[in-house]
């Protein structure tokens, strides 16, 4: 060898062992990335979305798959049969799909410890393959300024919305897309049965009403209570979303511009859950994200968030969501084993009728 080139490689050697980090210097852990898949209306803090990383060593991946109806598809599509599945956690199922979801056996089971002090009433999953997470109630919200302007009485029951006088009024979703459009069409049946609910469709259909894909669009697009364009002054949508309305108004306002009509069999309750996906690469984090998801802070800022009732009995609620929104003494209600038994069937007869 050279004898010049000897004390260069030496050299050289000494900045590279310098250069090279030492084991206090390498990371502990490297950052895990948690997927979970959701509707389009699911919204959350960054303030806590941070945390939760912080706290985990994390990184979340939010992917919105569109309405309820719509991301259960694109679920189910991607992950049956996958051993890696699009997202480690599902969150936005809703009590009317729930039968659907978990005859795919899409999910693991986990109960959470703060499962315990949920109400018996928001458990529907006795595997707990889906954990409650929020609640709303779907009703018919009307704009309160083309009602006065009318000088039109406000209908007072669905059977009421069939007459002249609400002809064209109405936006509903379809319920093959939308839950808040499934949990409608499932009220319909609960007020007039098996028997007599298409009946009801029928005329509604002859009093014009409009039906659109998802609650975005009949609330943000048909809905002349939330734009002041659209040219339906009646949409279904929650009990709750007055409160958003009042809350998020460009000027203060004294009271919601909107509100909600909750009479017997007007209404349904829809319950949201989360679950772990099978074959999850990261099963002991997703289980922190339900915990998360379940824990105080994050339950107290569903209702600024999503406009939605937390399941935690001791979450406390914001004045002014408290203030607009309303509760319905009854809601519409039908069997688990029947809805699975027949739901996609009166999807079905709904479409044959509504949509052709």
């Amino acid at each position: 060898m050279n004898k010049k080139i000897v004390p260069v490689l030496f050299v050289l050697a000494l900045l590279l062992a310098a250069c090279q980090p030492t084991v206090s210097d390498t990371p502990t852990a490297e950052i895990e990335i948690l997927t979970v898949l959701t509707h389009d209306s699911f919204s959350i803090s960054k303030e806590l979305v941070e945390q939760f990383e912080t706290d985990n060593k994390a990184q979340l991946n939010f992917i919105q798959g569109g309405d309820t109806g719509s991301a259960l598809n694109r679920l189910i599509l991607t992950s049956i049969g996958s051993e890696t599945p699009e997202a480690d956690v599902f969150y936005g199922l809703d009590n009317t799909f729930l039968s659907r979801a978990l005859e795919q056996n899409l999910f693991e089971s986990y109960q959470p410890e703060a499962l315990a002090s949920i109400p018996d009433e928001f458990k529907l999953d006795p595997s707990n393959r889906v954990v409650p997470i929020d609640y709303g109630d779907v009703c018919i919200n009307y704009d309160k300024t083309y009602f006065a302007e009318k000088g039109l009485a406000l209908p007072a029951s669905l059977q009421n919305l069939t007459n002249p006088e609400y002809k064209g009024l109405l936006v509903a979703q379809n319920p093959a897309t939308s839950s808040p459009g499934l949990a409608f069409m499932l009220a319909t049946i609960a007020e007039f049965g098996e028997a007599g609910w298409l009946e009801w469709w029928q005329a509604m259909k002859d009093n014009q009403i409009s039906i659109v894909s998802d609650w975005e669009s009949a609330y943000y697009t048909n809905f002349s209570g939330s734009s002041g364009k659209g040219p339906q002054p009646m949409v279904v949508s929650y009990a709750s979303s007055p409160a958003a309305e009042l809350i998020y108004a460009e000027t203060e306002l004294a009271e919601s511009p909107t509100a909600s009509l909750v009479a017997p069999g007007m209404c349904w309750r829809q319950i949201e859950f989360a679950g772990i996906l099978k074959n999850s690469a990261h099963r002991q984090l997703a289980e922190k994200f339900v915990d998360f998801m379940l824990s105080k802070p994050f339950q107290e800022d569903v209702p600024m968030q999503m406009f939605v009732f937390p399941v935690l009995p001791e979450a406390e609620l914001p004045e002014g969501f408290v203030k607009a929104s309303q509760i319905p003494e009854t809601v519409g209600s039908l069997d688990s084993a029947l809805i699975a038994e027949k739901r996609d069937s009166w999807v079905n007869q709904w479409s044959d009728l509504m949509l052709r």
